[in-house]
């Protein structure tokens, strides 16, 4: 997507420009009906939304087909206000129960998918509003904390400076005043609203492991046979049979459980692996 700052427009128009693009591509099929009925506008408002996205926005783009009665990707197609891949798609089909039956109005595909949900974990608004004051003024917290390690709730100071969201929860990445380092504190496990107390010099910048980026290095199980390991390689796109992932040291645990990888252990069948990461040994401490 392009750098939004290049589009000087408001959100609601840019939301409308972005469903259009979203629809036309993945769907192959735009209707006017598919602005009416997700956004109550008028049919004349909504032609009106789109051919100003075919002709300011993003120009050619889309193509009227009698065939179909609305508007399909043109060959030279190119997303200019979305990513353009499959996880956009993907994640708006799982937005909300609302925003699925929304959907289901404007007859779409995806309003036909059954999505697997994760309960989400408790987060009261009055636990994060603090913690949020706190982020952005550079505040320090008290905060009641009960962990694994510490079940009776704790009373603990942190100094937090970035929400973290990985596939099944929330956490904030906070200075710890009683470990003396930066850690991670899952939202769900704070007891009571935090007290905010003065500004903190345990700054974001001083958060080594949250500023040193790595580049993790998965490739299928070598187990696997070569047709087999080009499968794989295909799965995740894969160059030269390597996915090279560059992120914060930090998050090097989460993306390993994101993609089920357990660097303790080796699976029996290689078919149960299916990927491993070769460069344990240059991430294995932020592990």
């Amino acid at each position: 997507m392009n750098d939004q700052t290049a589009w000087p427009m408001r959100w609601d128009l840019l939301s409308r420009y972005r469903l259009i693009e979203i629809v036309a591509l993945w769907e192959g099929r735009l209707t006017t009906n598919h602005l009416c009925n997700s956004f109550g506008m008028g049919r004349q408002q909504a032609s009106k939304d789109i051919n100003n996205y075919n002709r300011e926005v993003a120009p050619g783009n889309l193509i009227y087909d009698a065939h179909l009665k609305g508007y399909k990707p043109a060959p030279h197609f190119k997303p200019v206000v979305t990513t353009g891949t499959a996880d956009e798609y993907l994640h708006v089909m799982s937005r909300s129960k609302d925003l699925s039956e929304t959907y289901r109005g404007l007859d779409l595909a995806f309003a036909h998918s059954e999505i697997l949900a994760i309960a989400p974990r408790t987060i009261k608004p009055e636990i994060l509003r603090p913690v949020l004051q706190a982020i952005r003024e550079k505040r320090r917290v008290e905060i009641e904390y009960s962990s694994l390690a510490s079940p009776t709730p704790e009373v603990r100071v942190i100094a937090p400076h970035t929400l973290v969201c990985t596939p099944v929860r929330w956490h904030v990445r906070a200075y710890c005043e009683k470990n003396r380092e930066f850690r991670d504190f899952v939202l769900s496990r704070f007891r009571n609203e935090s007290g905010i107390m003065d500004e903190t010099e345990n700054t974001v910048d001083k958060d080594r492991d949250w500023n040193h980026f790595v580049d993790l290095k998965i490739k299928p199980d070598t187990r696997l046979t070569t047709e087999q390991q080009k499968i794989i390689a295909a799965d995740y796109n894969m160059t030269r049979k390597v996915l090279k992932i560059h992120c914060r040291a930090a998050m090097v645990r989460y993306i390993l459980k994101a993609y089920g990888i357990d660097h303790t252990k080796l699976e029996a069948q290689p078919e149960a692996q299916q990927i491993v990461v070769s460069n344990i040994a240059e991430v294995k401490r932020y592990i």
